[in-house]
């Protein structure tokens, strides 16, 4: 870790229990050592009451600026031509790859102990570039967009992640152009096993041997399908984090839900969003502060005596803050 090195970090909070896990994960990460200058902006409905817009202008400069975000859960209404905010950020920064670790935390009782696996999901094109139209009256077509260019480089990010954290399976599950690029890419990767697999079959044989897979490499729909399913295996959408990575810029982000029903009750858990941070600590190389956070996380589940009650205990997000910076020492 660098002593002098500040890092800038675009902070969006979000809504609902946004703002809680938010400011629970900026007390850990402050507490690790490593240096941060937060620049906080509000995205979501909080933003849309403030400014009459669910992304501020300041907002999109801020993370041109820096190049780095963390955030937490945001709403989007449902309906009226409203697009996430999630897919339009990821499209305005290009960042093309979605990055989903998928492992157990200890003391946790899941179906499948542990289970050990990446989502690497194509996070710009597919289904959700939103082009649609209406053909005749009552019938509209949706068209699902694929480019050799997106398909080549979310592949050659698969493959260089896998050598790079010494992963040995990439498994496919696509179609078309997309599969003929992956198979080009794996070619130059003789030391990483690549196979093939229909996505229906896919999702049956991870709910049945989770195992059996390493790295999964999918294109947008697919991809967001897959791992929410995964996030199951090892407890759900509160636990999993989620990375969205372009060629100089990064998002951070929880995956799961603004809880709107429990915000303000201190009973949210941050650990989605902890376990992302986590991700971006080691994107930002502050690998012993990654470590020492990674580390603590592990010992409140493994204690269980300071968990939230969606993980069966009776803590709330305070005290199992607290419990987390007293395990970081």
């Amino acid at each position: 870790m660098s002593e002098s090195k500040t890092h800038k970090v675009t902070l969006i909070p979000g809504d609902g229990i946004g703002p809680e896990v938010t400011q629970s994960v900026v007390r850990i990460l402050e507490a690790t050592g490593a240096k941060f200058e937060w620049e906080r902006f509000a995205a979501g409905a909080e933003a849309f009451e403030i400014h009459g817009e669910y992304i501020p202008a300041a907002l999109y400069e801020s993370i041109e600026r820096n190049r780095l975000a963390l955030k937490g859960p945001v709403t989007t209404p449902i309906g009226g031509g409203f697009k996430s905010i999630n897919v339009t950020l990821r499209k305005k920064f290009d960042l093309f790859a979605n990055l989903r670790p998928i492992r157990n935390l200890p003391g946790l009782d899941t179906k499948y102990p542990g289970v050990d696996l990446v989502i690497v999901r194509e996070n710009t094109e597919g289904e959700y570039v939103g082009l649609e139209h209406e053909v005749v009256p009552g019938v509209v077509e949706s068209i699902k967009v694929i480019t050799e260019k997106g398909s080549t480089r979310i592949a050659r990010f698969a493959f260089e992640y896998a050598r790079k954290h010494g992963r040995k399976k990439i498994m496919k599950l696509s179609d078309g152009l997309f599969l003929r690029c992956a198979r080009q890419v794996a070619e130059e990767f003789p030391e990483v096993t690549y196979g093939e697999h229909l996505i229906d079959n896919t999702c049956m044989q991870l709910v049945m041997n989770p195992f059996q897979y390493d790295t999964l490499l999918l294109e947008n729909l697919y991809g967001d399908i897959v791992s929410d399913l995964c996030a199951g295996l090892v407890g759900g959408l509160g636990l999993a984090p989620g990375a969205n990575l372009g060629v100089n810029c990064a998002i951070f982000e929880a995956v799961h839900g603004s809880a709107p029903d429990i915000a303000g009750k201190d009973v949210a858990n941050p650990t989605a969003l902890l376990q992302s941070a986590i991700l971006m600590l080691r994107y930002l190389d502050e690998t012993a502060a990654a470590d020492k956070v990674q580390k603590a996380l592990e010992t409140v589940y493994g204690e269980r005596r300071s968990l939230t009650r969606d993980v069966g205990g009776t803590a709330g997000t305070t005290q199992f803050t607290e419990a987390v910076l007293a395990a970081m020492g």
